[in-house]
């Protein structure tokens, strides 16, 4: 799951229901029609705004983009920023400039520096999704910042707070008294990550883990991941349970041999189910990201044509049936959307 402003987790994380997030079934606040609907026999333009090319999980969002745009009269363009935030920024400007696109999914690096391009996109009749992450300064939310937009999103907050639900469950698994958790922030200092981090901190904590640990950044590669378990280890050698994103997590893993400790990752990718089926880690946070790009193709695509469509999706909600809560059991019959 899962992410994000440089390689990505996207790692990725989940879910309980936050009473600020839009219902995704619920049309009372639907999008409206576009301004000048396009005909159906028109084939549309869509620019896919993600994180990186280089990305595994950029990759399955592009994939389920492409799949749903070749079936339904559209062309679809990745526009790779390679995780940053100013190129990003210049890549949607201009695209607003060239009135190249009639749909852009974006996948914001910055969700702060990205809401000023997006309401020129707006304002110039662009038909904008917002996905993945937010945009604009609240990171509890699905609900759009920017008026317009469509918003299939996955509250960094409610990630975090299904990773820290995962986590305490894990803690049954592995010791029968207090529970030392660490929690592998992605990267220090950014923003997305900050919020993650932060909710699942707390709810770990609220939710009497003995101590939590969360000075160490785990990044998204497994190297990143291996060093930060060697430090972690070595401050902390009786700690029982990690959490951090899967690519993270493929390297810190192969440090726990012979020791009592499981782990939570996040992110939906092939090497995380095949670490949870085999019982190496407790769970993963699994958000099927393959669907969520075909969904915001989809949502662009029907408003674009001049379709009411929802202006807010909680994505874990709205595309599973386990709240993206993968443990063994909810993911016993389903398939990861990529590999890392």
């Amino acid at each position: 799951m899962i992410r994000i402003a440089r390689p990505l987790a996207v790692g990725l994380a989940a879910v309980a229901a936050l009473t600020a997030c839009s219902n995704p079934n619920n049309n009372d606040n639907a999008a409206g029609s576009a301004a000048s609907a396009a005909p159906a026999d028109k084939k549309l333009s869509i620019g896919f705004f993600g994180f990186a090319k280089a990305n595994s999980f950029a990759q399955a969002t592009w994939a389920g983009v492409q799949e749903y745009a070749n079936a339904n009269n559209a062309e679809a363009t990745f526009l790779d920023s390679n995780f940053d935030g100013p190129t990003q920024v210049n890549q949607l400007q201009d695209a607003v400039t060239s009135k190249r696109y009639d749909v852009v999914i974006v996948q914001a690096n910055d969700g702060t520096a990205m809401v000023n391009p997006i309401k020129q996109a707006v304002a110039a009749g662009i038909t904008v999704v917002v996905e993945f992450t937010p945009v604009g300064g609240k990171y509890d939310t699905a609900a759009p910042q920017v008026p317009g937009t469509i918003n299939i999103i996955d509250p960094p907050t409610v990630n975090g707070e299904g990773l820290a639900k995962m986590g305490l469950e894990a803690c049954k698994t592995v010791t029968d008294g207090g529970c030392k958790v660490a929690y592998l922030q992605g990267f220090a200092n950014y923003p997305l990550d900050t919020a993650r981090t932060e909710a699942a901190v707390n709810a770990l904590k609220a939710g009497g883990a003995t101590e939590v640990i969360s000075n160490f950044v785990g990044g998204y590669t497994p190297d990143s991941g291996r060093g930060a378990m060697q430090n972690l280890l070595q401050a902390h050698p009786d700690v029982n349970v990690v959490i951090g994103s899967s690519q993270a997590l493929q390297g810190a893993t192969p440090l726990a041999a012979g020791k009592k400790i499981t782990f939570v990752g996040n992110g939906n990718s092939t090497q995380a189910y095949d670490f949870v089926n085999k019982g190496t880690w407790y769970a993963t946070y699994a958000l099927p990201e393959k669907a969520e790009g075909a969904k915001a193709a989809e949502l662009g695509i029907k408003k674009a044509r001049g379709e009411s469509v929802p202006d807010s999706t909680v994505a874990c909600e709205a595309l599973t049936d386990y709240n993206c809560l993968g443990t063994k059991e909810a993911l016993t019959g389903k398939t990861a959307d990529y590999s890392d």
